[in-house]
């Protein structure tokens, strides 16, 4: 039963069979804990003090998550594009309520994730709603448990739907990817981004890191790029990763001024 399947406790990845390690925690961008390599599964998790949590993030975009959080405490997000709801990023948790909630709002059109930490059970989330998986190609090497709902994409941008758009920045991941919604408040545009640009305490700002647990900045050439390849976009709001981590407002130019500073701060003068 895949409900069995092992998921590493600290980064929510479910696997494909049991394994004495977890790739992604053994990465320098992650960690494994000083106490040591933990398993859980689907079925511990649902039997135990965890609940789906829906709420809304902003008029018009609702956040999915559980309480407590589980793993890197990642919310995920419900896109509604022109195509159907969009499932933004995703969580570990997933029970026979969230799935009955979530379908009563329509269901799902297609499942899209910014980076490898925040893959955790997609596949089941897959198969319940019975929708693809969008997935940079340049990070399949991190997939834990392959399946055929699993398509990925390759350059800097892939459509989803008429007003959607994901983008490779490479921030983060060599496929770290946000999302762009044209339709997004009011009209005016919306990033969805992960903890590819990350909304910060400081709701003026936004941060670019190789590794966040362990505080190792991006290359400055990289976060250059990135930033370039959001002029082309327009968007006033930025939800984040987290629950409350949203700009609601001014997004382009919270971008431009966030890049200006960090290559500020990070790139040598002669």
């Amino acid at each position: 039963m895949s409900a069995e399947l092992p998921i590493c406790a600290t980064c929510a990845m479910q696997y494909a069979a049991p394994r004495p390690d977890c790739p992604v925690c053994e990465d320098e961008r992650q960690y494994v804990p000083s106490s040591g390599q933990r398993w859980t599964s689907l079925t511990e998790l649902r039997g135990g003090a965890y609940r789906a949590r829906i709420d809304e993030e902003a008029p018009g975009v609702l956040g999915i998550g559980s309480e407590p959080s589980f793993g890197i405490g990642q919310r995920a997000l419900l896109v509604p594009s022109s195509s159907g709801a969009i499932l933004w990023d995703c969580i570990a948790y997933l029970d026979d309520d969230l799935v009955r909630r979530v379908t009563d709002l329509g269901g799902l059109s297609a499942i899209a994730i910014s980076h490898p930490h925040y893959y955790t059970t997609m596949v089941e989330w897959a198969e319940v709603f019975d929708v693809p998986i969008y997935l940079h190609e340049k990070d399949r090497e991190w997939i834990g448990r392959p399946d055929p709902r699993i398509e990925l994409w390759s350059g800097r941008t892939h459509s989803l739907a008429d007003d959607v758009t994901l983008v490779n920045l490479g921030v983060h991941f060599a496929g770290g990817t946000v999302l762009h919604w044209q339709g997004g408040a009011d009209g005016e545009g919306a990033l969805f981004s992960g903890d590819i640009v990350q909304v910060v305490p400081n709701r003026s700002l936004v941060a670019f890191m190789y590794s966040y647990p362990n505080y190792i900045p991006e290359r400055p050439e990289v976060v250059r790029e990135a930033g370039d390849l959001l002029e082309q976009f327009r968007f006033a709001h930025i939800y984040g990763a987290w629950w409350n981590a949203v700009i609601l407002g001014g997004g382009n130019d919270v971008v431009r001024r966030s890049v200006r500073r960090y290559l500020t701060q990070v790139t040598p003068t002669a």
